[in-house]
């Protein structure tokens, strides 16, 4: 990059504190945001409303902390054109802000004189008009010739850091875009024709300079495009490569124990029940080994399907495992195949951090022997001691509670075998995508006739007494109740009502007539066991939980569901904890009591009281957070694009997935087009270290 003449050496040194080392770094280091320049207008012809650009001249510059709050900084500058002037301000929270230094550089930036683009939504104030939370852009000193590079245009908005200005940023791309005239287009002709995609050069060119908006969505569009396609490449190629050097057993889909479970079974299959389990048939047919992701709402029946595919196994001559993330969902899992297991006349065991050693031994014997068919467990199922004789299925349930290795270390106790994940945490479609784009998935979108709805009602702090008073009433018909907090003792940090707080407070002063348990995950297995038998049995009326009563927990008496400091919690986890009640016969309620006076966090929690929706609700969630906290965590194998979108452009995503399965379909070794497979090597190698490729 220090060869273009209009960079050299020092200012390469600088651009290399942003990761720009290269020409192609620099073209594809995409803007953040574009300031239209060519919506500009005169202070005097300012509109309540409308967001705009002006030129002005900075006539003053201050900075300084508030006396009222001193962690927060104010920058005012008072701008002057021909037609009249204006005061705008920006604010600044934290202490780093108040040093004296700090804003004497600030002040610096906009001296008296210098002329400035200032950028955003004018509004009224008690000064007059002014601009909401403007951009602000220095385009000269008094005396300078204004680039029309600046004004009249579209301009680009790049990340920055400490020391590299947007000016040497903007000259570098500027004096690097010439070499796209070097660029091959690494899309073939006839798949950009048919979707509709700007050529690669022009869509670089338009992304950081377009001469208008529409050149600039096309551009974006496009560039969007590659990600996505390049992503959906590598899931599917690794697909292929699998389904191909991979052998598996095949299992019978059809067989005594398949009809004599249909026969014991109390209630009739739903048709998305159905439709899921003959996927499943389908693909244990063959020879290639099974990996397809079962997504169905709290309450779907998504066991029931796991069970068909299990005995699929078991009356094929192989074993099964069975693995969930916490003992207490490992143990429904385990009483509920038991009921049915007993009627088939089929062994089953668990396996738990709290089994016995003399039990942990005798289950590990009948393993390998292949006498018991089937364990149900926890991570202790990928422990070394866990044998298998003759492993075929593998049945993996919140399967995004566990690690890549942790997976895939059960997976290596038999000879390739099929696996079923579940979730009941839906998970948004583009999404499902771009982090499960290698497997196949089946969704159970109907519910079992007969649930009822559950009635969602947001409360604020003072409609407590609210909640209280259904609590009694359900309780006084012969009914129980939970009480979900976010902490498990009170924190110093955030003013939460914690766990053991609450509990005393519930079982002393607000309901002492009642019984009161209390369950959460510092306990140990033991006392967590017995917390949910007395829920279970009705010896506790109320149970105080944090978090781990989110999933494993089956308790059809319980009607109400309180949640304290719902705000707190995602759409997608307020849904798993709604869905702990409504499993019985009778009206069941779900209260989200919320200290926040956020409008957002409102916003948010009234889509609970609109929707029964597990699909719609983890959508909006989505848009609300992000994907990452969608899934728990900020480390969840979500790919950081640059400008693509997982909220905005499903519409591109799904285009970019259904390209990439033609190309696949035609070519799965891509040597028909070498500049796409150098171009799936190349971004896979820099941005995900080769992982879909390997």
């Amino acid at each position: 990059m220090s060869d273009l003449p209009e960079i050299g050496i020092r200012k390469s040194a600088n651009l290399a504190r942003l990761g720009l080392y290269t020409v192609r770094d620099l073209l594809s280091y995409y803007p953040r945001d574009h300031i239209d320049y060519a919506r500009q207008v005169n202070i005097q012809e300012l509109t309540a409303g409308e967001t705009v650009t002006i030129v002005a001249t900075v006539k003053r510059c201050n900075c300084f902390t508030t006396p009222k709050n001193n962690k927060l900084t104010i920058l005012e500058v008072l701008l002057r054109d021909q037609t009249g002037q204006i005061k705008i301000s920006r604010f600044f929270a934290g202490t780093r802000y108040t040093s004296r230094a700090w804003q004497e550089s600030f002040k610096r930036r906009y001296p008296n004189g210098s002329i400035v683009a200032a950028c955003g939504l004018v509004k009224e104030s008690k000064y007059g008009l002014t601009l909401e939370d403007p951009e602000l852009e220095v385009l000269g000193h008094p005396g300078d010739t204004i680039e029309s590079l600046m004004i009249g245009r579209i301009v680009p908005v790049y990340p920055l850091t400490e020391g590299v200005g947007a000016d040497l940023v903007r000259q570098a791309v500027i004096a690097a875009l010439p070499s796209t005239v070097h660029l091959k287009d690494t899309l073939p002709s006839g798949l950009r024709d048919k979707y509709n995609l700007m050529e690669l050069k022009e869509a670089i060119h338009n992304i950081h300079f377009p001469p208008d908006s529409d050149n600039l969505q096309a551009a974006r569009r496009r560039l969007v495009f590659d990600e996505f396609f390049y992503l959906q490449l590598g899931l599917l190629q690794r697909q292929q490569k699998a389904k191909e050097t991979q052998t598996s057993a095949i299992l019978a889909p059809k067989g005594q124990l398949l009809e004599k479970f249909s026969e014991i079974l109390p209630f009739k299959l739903t048709n998305a029940q159905q439709r899921v389990i003959n996927e499943i048939l389908n693909d244990l047919e063959k020879p290639a080994p099974m990996n397809r992701l079962v997504q169905g709402d709290v309450g779907s029946g998504k066991t029931v399907v796991a069970v068909v595919a299990i005995l699929a196994a078991l009356q094929s001559g192989y074993q099964a495992a069975l693995m969930a993330p916490t003992e207490v969902l490992a143990e429904q899992h385990y009483r509920k195949l038991v009921s049915w297991f007993n009627l088939l006349h089929l062994p089953v065991e668990l396996l738990t951090g709290s089994t016995k050693l003399a039990k942990r031994r005798q289950i590990h014997a009948q393993l390998e022997t292949g006498e018991l068919p089937l364990l149900v467990g926890t991570h202790a199922l990928i422990q070394d001691p866990v044998n298998f004789q003759r492993l075929g299925l593998v049945v993996i349930d919140e399967q995004h509670r566990f690690g890549v290795e942790q997976r895939a270390r059960l997976q290596q106790k038999g000879e390739q075998p099929h696996v079923l994940t579940m979730t009941a945490t839906p998970i948004p479609r583009t999404l499902a995508l771009t982090i499960h784009g290698d497997l196949d998935v089946s969704q159970i979108d109907e519910l079992p006739p007969g649930r009822q709805k559950i009635q969602t009602t947001v409360l604020m702090g003072q409609q407590r007494s609210h909640a209280y008073e259904l609590i009694r009433r359900e309780i006084a018909q012969g009914r129980q109740a939970y009480v979900v907090l976010p902490l498990v003792e009170e924190s110093e940090k955030l003013d939460l009502r914690s766990a053991v707080e609450e509990h005393k407070k519930l079982q002393e002063s607000i309901f002492p007539e009642f019984q009161v348990g209390l369950l959460h995950g510092r306990m140990s297995s033991a006392e967590k066991d017995e917390a949910i038998t007395k829920f279970r049995d009705n010896e506790t009326q109320i149970l105080v939980s944090t978090t781990v009563v989110e999933v494993g927990v089956d308790v059809p008496n319980a009607t109400v569901m309180l949640i304290e400091n719902a705000e707190r919690f995602g759409l997608s986890q307020l849904h798993q904890l709604r869905g702990r009640v409504g499993r019985g016969a009778a009206k069941s309620y779900c209260l989200l009591l919320s200290s926040s006076k956020s409008s957002d966090a409102q916003q948010r929690l009234r889509v609970l009281e609109q929707s029964q929706d597990g699909f719609f609700i983890s959508e909006m969630d989505m848009r609300f957070r992000g994907p990452g906290q969608v899934l728990g965590t900020r480390q969840s194998g979500v790919p950081d694009f640059t400008l693509a979108s997982l909220v905005e452009d499903e519409e591109v995503l799904i285009l970019a997935r259904q390209a990439a399965e033609k190309v696949i379909e035609i070519d799965a070794t891509l040597e028909r087009w070498y500049l796409m497979k150098e171009e799936l090597k190349y971004r896979y190698e820099r941005l995900m270290g080769g992982a879909i490729l390997t």
